[in-house]
Order: structure tokens, then C-alpha cells, then sequence
């Protein structure tokens, strides 16, 4: 595996960024200031400039999922935008109510850098990707879309893996296997309160 397929965090630092993201969204809930990030005060693997999804689950069911590919912002302060977004400003739901917040659980994903897949076919493509472990961008035009690797876990096959997601991405199903998209890989480390609290 490629050395860029690859993060470190200790217990502490993901237990710190689930911190800063229920934080944020306790205060946003409550109409009340959101804590500025002193970035300098925290670890250095939480200072580094990082991608980042956050998704929010109320009794198993998805509540709330926004994140970005794109490293811009040191990782604290991804977490903390990627959080608030999550809960507030996901189209598909209504906003998080402070009566809602004892009952979500917060999954925060840290991706590496996306690096693009190399492959000839749509059988190829198929045996390049690893179940479980790969993040996947697909790309066709304007049409762009990802599933984290956690989606592994409800679609295991390949196949309708790949279909699903150039659903997601607005085009035919079968796309992927008529014509050769741009496919970006990435991995993630994924810090739950269901596994760190």
C-alpha cells in the first residue's frame, strides 16, 4: 500500500476530534457561541492539513453525512465545519434540535489524499478495488460522487457497489461498465463514539 494510503492517530486524538464535533454541534443546537480552535494547542497529527467526513446516526438510521476530498484546513478545524454542516445543513434532513442531540451518535472519517486508480476494463476495475478498505470517487464530466468505505458494509458486492454509486453521481447505473471513468481510491481512519466512548 502506498505510503499516502496511510494516517496515524492515537485513541486520544480520535476521541478529541468526536469531541470537537459534538461540541460544535451541542452549542450550534443551543443558539450558542461555537468554540474558536486554538490549532497550536492541539496534537500534531490534528494540526495537519486533512480531509474529512462527518456522519450522524439517530438509532442506527443516517441523520446527517457531509465531508469534503479536498485537504484545505488543519484537521480540528475540518472536523468542526464538517460537523456543523453534517447537522445543520444536510438537504436531506432537517436541522439537528437540541432535544435530538443525546440521541445521535457522531462517526467522524479522516480520509487521505484521494490517488487516482489506474485500470483497462470494467472487469479490471472490479478485481483492482478492495472491499472494506477503499473510499471511491468516480468521475464522469460535471458528475461526481464517493462512497466512504464504510458503505462496503451494506453493499459488499463490487458490482452493485460501483452501480450505486453512479447513481449517486446522477448517471446510468451500468455507466461504469460501458465506459472508462475517472476512479480515485482513498482510505480512512474512522473514529466512532460507538467504539472510543
Amino acid at each position: 500500500m502506498c505510503k499516502n494510503m496511510t494516517i496515524e492517530l492515537s485513541r486520544e486524538d480520535k476521541k478529541m476530534l468526536l469531541k470537537i464535533a459534538r461540541e460544535a454541534i451541542q452549542k450550534k443546537a443551543r443558539d450558542e457561541k461555537i468554540p474558536v480552535l486554538e490549532v497550536d494547542s492541539f496534537a500534531p497529527p490534528l494540526r495537519k492539513k486533512r480531509a474529512s467526513f462527518v456522519t450522524l446516526t439517530k438509532r442506527g438510521a443516517l441523520r446527517g453525512c457531509i465531508g469534503t476530498l479536498e485537504a484545505e484546513q488543519p484537521l480540528v478545524e475540518d472536523v468542526q465545519v464538517r460537523a456543523l454542516a453534517a447537522a445543520f445543513h444536510d438537504f436531506r434532513f432537517p436541522p439537528v434540535s437540541a432535544e435530538e442531540i443525546e440521541e445521535i451518535t457522531i462517526e467522524v472519517s479522516v480520509l487521505t489524499k484521494p490517488r487516482t486508480l489506474d485500470y483497462e476494463s470494467p472487469e479490471d476495475l472490479v478485481h483492482e478495488l478492495e472491499p472494506g478498505l477503499d473510499g471511491v470517487v468516480l468521475s464522469d464530466g460535471h458528475h461526481k460522487a464517493t462512497f466512504l468505505p464504510q458503505v462496503w458494509d451494506k453493499l459488499q458486492d463490487v458490482e452493485t457497489f460501483l452501480s450505486r454509486l453512479c447513481y449517486k453521481m446522477g448517471v446510468k447505473p451500468d455507466l461504469w461498465q460501458g465506459k472508462k471513468l475517472d476512479v480515485k481510491i482513498y482510505r480512512v481512519i474512522k473514529c466512532s463514539e460507538d467504539d472510543l466512548f
